[in-house]
């Protein structure tokens, strides 16, 4: 595939879950301002910079619009062109990078395309993640805080924390909150499918994975959480038990 390139903008890099499950902002065109997604750690992201696997390719009857969906393991998203068909030598299954404006039409968050580029060394892809994995740590380790922090003390207070401390402004604090609030705790769910499907021997991850049906992520992390907390052990390689 041959090297793609409209425009090259500053652009964050971050997986595509952070973005589906960030909250959307729209910009305005009189004030020249751009949409943005807050994401569920606190950054704000007017243009995207993406690593993935392509695994859909669109292309509309008049030409005019076309598409591909890329997916980077945490989630897919769909990376819109209206202009021709720009990826046309763009082959199934290549991995890619991808930078372009993060937009939202009917529901659906989308990139508007802006630069595509084929992955052939394998050195970048893991400095891609690494860079994510990095930046995530350190972003999370700052929400953790707010949140907590959240239980303790007033709303002006906190708001005065965040600002001094982390610059974070009203509106990043405000979705932060508002994901704390929608936030399940999936642990007790866990430890109840595994009571009841333990025989004694613990319980295969694959069957936990299976049964609960939630997002892989979840799972893993309610799974983490309860190992690190001491509620749940590993008798054998691949099995769960309840301490």
């Amino acid at each position: 595939m041959e090297n793609i390139r409209i425009e090259r903008s500053p652009a964050k890099k971050v997986r595509i879950y952070d973005l589906l499950n960030g909250k959307y902002f729209y910009g305005s065109k009189e004030d020249m301002t751009p949409s943005y997604v807050i994401t569920p750690y606190g950054e704000k992201i007017s243009r995207a910079h993406l690593m993935g696997t392509v695994t859909d390719k669109f292309v509309s009857e008049d030409g005019n619009y076309s598409s591909i969906t890329i997916d980077d393991g945490t989630d897919a998203i769909r990376l819109k062109s209206f202009e021709g068909f720009p990826f046309e030598n763009v082959q199934l299954g290549e991995l890619v990078r991808a930078i372009g404006k993060i937009k939202e039409y009917n529901g659906e968050m989308y990139i508007a395309f802006e630069i595509l580029h084929e992955i052939k060394d394998v050195n970048f892809e893991l400095l891609f993640r690494a860079e994510i994995l990095n930046n995530l740590v350190k972003q999370k380790k700052i929400v953790d805080d707010i949140k907590a922090l959240s239980n303790q003390v007033d709303e002006e207070e906190l708001r005065s924390y965040a600002k001094d401390t982390y610059g974070i402004d009203d509106e990043i604090l405000s979705v932060i909150l508002e994901i704390k609030k929608k936030e399940i705790d999936y642990r007790p769910m866990v430890l109840d499918i595994i009571a009841k499907l333990d025989d004694g021997n613990g319980v295969g991850v694959k069957t936990l994975f299976e049964t609960l049906n939630l997002p892989e992520n979840i799972t893993e992390k309610a799974i983490s959480d309860l190992i690190n907390d001491g509620s749940l052990y590993e008798p054998r390689v691949g099995f769960l038990k309840k301490i």
